[in-house]
């Protein structure tokens, strides 16, 4: 019965101080991943340092012309009614879709019942929502609510410090 597997290799010898030196390089940074991990990231990114909060920083406040006060108002009524006209539009249009859909299946109840009872179906694929109301149980004629208590869940955050 012939074999066909290779023949087997010779170990390589392994020099023992580099092995025990890879093996101590590999400690260190498992130690110094260790120290990394211990120090808290904060949540709150925004706030703004004290050094900023100082009363003398504040700008002083600008005094606008008549002019310019005048023409910010008028700037400012402008966009008002530009954005008023949008917004009447945008109703329109929704408006007008809703009676052609109306009218729509009107005409489709006149001429295939059938197809408009498919076309007036839910789809439960297009808006997914499924809903679980409450029980019909009677009320508890002695039920006390309990008392609405303040439970402060804020994270405090310290920083540890490493001393290299």
């Amino acid at each position: 019965m012939p074999m066909r597997a290779e023949p087997l290799r010779k170990k390589k010898k392994v020099d023992p101080k580099k092995d025990q030196a890879a093996r101590d390089r590999l400690k260190k940074r498992i130690r110094r991943l260790e120290k990394a991990s211990q120090e808290l990231i904060p949540i709150e990114d925004f706030i703004t340092p004290v050094r900023f909060l100082d009363k003398v920083r504040q700008r002083p406040q600008v005094e606008l012309s008549f002019e310019e006060s005048e023409r910010r108002a008028l700037l400012l009524k402008k966009w008002s009614f530009y954005k008023q006209q949008e917004h009447e539009m945008e109703r329109n249009a929704i408006r007008s879709m809703l009676e052609a859909q109306q009218e729509a299946l009107q005409e489709l109840q006149l001429t295939s019942p059938e197809l408009h009872a498919e076309a007036i179906k839910r789809d439960p694929s297009l808006f997914p929502f499924e809903r679980e109301g409450p029980n019909y149980t009677p009320p508890v004629s002695n039920y006390q609510p309990p008392e609405g208590r303040y439970h402060d869940i804020t994270k405090v955050y310290t920083q540890v410090e490493f001393k290299r």
